[in-house]
């Protein structure tokens, strides 16, 4: 018997971990998970606080708790994005991956080059409406694709994370999912990859606690 008492808790995240997500999200988008809403709540904030204080980025904070269908995703996104009105629908010329695609520049303030969207409680709209869900997360992966592999522009690299439970990290790993292949939309080849020439949206799944290198030191189990 070890004389070492066993930690029931989870490990509190040290905050040394954002330059190691952030290097992960140079080349990918985030799928992190956790069983532990609090380990969920506490590393999306501390993500969202870090990029807050970067120089030419912009964070957007998507509540998904608040947020199970077309009408409640969009109500929060047109608080985020300025510009025209956001019809209700995800193609179009005022649709949502139209707003996605839109850059606002402010007098006396440089365009950003890094947007980063963190959803909490991704798993929630997946859970209620997984369909849906499929098609906003091909509208936002393939709007950064189309952002850094096609536009002529001045480069604005966009990113997200999803934040949320097992149930995310298991939809993450299928093969047919947003998250690793675009949505079919019944022509010869998806949309996006004809637009971006991007065989498929890149999106790696990440245990939140595997961000704590010193947890199993500590008595955790991480793995």
């Amino acid at each position: 018997m070890s004389a070492i008492p066993r930690q029931t808790e989870p490990p509190v995240l040290t905050e040394v971990w954002q330059p190691e997500v952030l290097q992960i999200l140079d080349e990918e988008h985030l799928v992190a998970w956790s069983s532990s809403p609090e380990q969920r709540v506490r590393f999306a904030s501390a993500l969202t606080n870090f990029i807050d204080g970067l120089h030419d980025a912009e964070v957007f904070v998507l509540h998904g708790r608040f947020m199970l269908d077309i009408d409640s995703f969009c109500h929060q996104l047109e608080r985020l994005i300025p510009g025209e009105r956001l019809e209700r629908r995800i193609d179009g010329p005022h649709g949502i991956v139209s707003m996605l695609r839109g850059r606002p520049v402010f007098p006396g303030r440089p365009a950003s080059r890094y947007r980063f969207f963190i959803w909490h409680d991704a798993d929630a709209m997946l859970n209620e409406n997984p369909r849906l869900f499929g098609r906003l997360v091909d509208a936002m992966l393939g709007v950064a694709a189309e952002s850094e592999f096609v536009d002529d522009d001045l480069l604005l690299l966009q990113r997200a994370v999803f934040v949320g439970g097992p149930s995310l990290e298991r939809y993450a790993r299928e093969p047919a999912s947003q998250f690793r292949s675009w949505f079919d939309d019944g022509h010869a080849e998806p949309f996006w990859r004809t637009v971006t020439g991007q065989r498929a949206p890149l999106a790696r799944p990440l245990r939140i606690e595997s961000l704590e290198s010193d947890a199993e030191l500590q008595g955790w189990s991480v793995g």
